[in-house]
């Protein structure tokens, strides 16, 4: 997930007027489609087969994305938006601090960002202002949902944002090939054994230092 949120490459996309409805759902329905597609295939799947999958016709899919790099943009975007309702959610919902990120860690694989990260990367604009302003949004919502776990006395306190996002993104990559065909009840146990690591008091010493997302961003 810095993956989504250090992973934001190309942009020229302004702001979109309203839609109708009817149109709303089915752009909806090509980002969602564009979403699973890429995973499946790569960021080069043909726009055919996001159409046919998101049950459109090209030409709607052209009147919403001018091209390849416009729809990357936007699912990027979903993405981004998509991770930080859920760790809003938890945060708001849940009355344990701790319970509030296991449920956000968990929740962050069905967006499947540890797949998308690697395909989007060098498909957005950075420094696009929307992008900018879903990824000050979502590392908000995250800080958010560690600091309270943190001020609980819950979570260890020599981990940072970037750490978190950086082990979700690296236990929800799948393996190549299709030699794990039940890879995310794997991806649920792996993390479930992830975060009781990260629980306090910490049973180590880390080695280095806690990574911030604006570290993970000045590697990349």
């Amino acid at each position: 997930m810095t993956a989504v949120v250090a992973c934001a490459k190309s942009g020229k996309k302004g702001q979109q007027p309203r839609l109708r409805a009817d149109a709303l759902r089915n752009r909806e329905r090509l980002i969602a489609a564009a979403r699973e597609t890429m995973v499946e295939f790569g960021p080069e799947v043909p726009l055919d087969e996001i159409a046919r999958r998101a049950g459109v016709g090209n030409a709607t899919l052209y009147r919403h994305f001018a091209d390849r790099p416009e729809l990357i943009h936007h699912v990027t975007l979903s993405v981004m938006s998509r991770t930080a309702d859920r760790a809003e959610s938890a945060l708001a919902e849940e009355s344990d601090a701790f319970q509030a990120l296991r449920r956000f860690v968990h929740a962050a694989v069905e967006e499947r960002i540890g797949a998308l990260c690697p395909l989007l990367s060098d498909g957005v604009d950075r420094d696009h202002p929307d992008l900018i302003a879903a990824r000050e949004r979502l590392e908000a919502a995250v800080e958010a949902v560690m600091g309270a776990a943190r001020d609980s006395g819950q979570l260890r306190t020599d981990i940072a944002v970037g750490d978190l996002m950086v082990a979700i993104t690296q236990l929800t990559r799948p393996l190549p090939g299709n030699s794990c065909t039940n890879f995310d009840q794997f991806v649920h146990r792996h993390l479930q054994l992830f975060l009781d690591g990260l629980q306090a008091p910490a049973r180590s010493e880390l080695p280095g230092a806690a990574a911030t997302l604006d570290d993970l961003r000045r590697r990349s």
